[in-house]
């Protein structure tokens, strides 16, 4: 009786761990956007970027994206990570950084 409990307790330590470690998997679907920044509101949180099929949007910045506002600017090409709701929509942006050199 004590053994499973045990396994059972360890499994469990594990997966709080893991979702310690990675909260953007514990918090959803994600996924990344080659974009260039159109407009930048960091009092508002949000950013209006025109990703590569030339469609422009403006997300709200969430979590530590917000930091990332103050190093960028209008016409910076960068890769957004957009945190996806359940509709398939973009909820916010979690994530911006440089694009890889020798990306347009």
């Amino acid at each position: 009786m004590r053994k499973p409990l045990l396994i059972l307790g360890a499994v469990l330590m594990v997966t709080l761990i893991a979702a310690q470690l990675n909260p953007v998997v514990a918090g959803g679907k994600t996924h990344d956007v080659s974009a260039t920044i159109v407009a930048v509101d960091a009092q508002g949180k949000k950013i209006t970027f025109q990703d590569d099929a030339g469609a422009t949007s403006t997300a709200a910045v969430m979590d530590k994206a917000v930091e990332s506002l103050k190093s960028v600017k209008a016409g910076d090409k960068v890769v957004l990570t957009c945190k996806d709701s359940d509709a398939g929509t973009i909820e916010g942006v979690i994530a911006i950084r440089p694009a890889p050199a020798g990306k347009s």
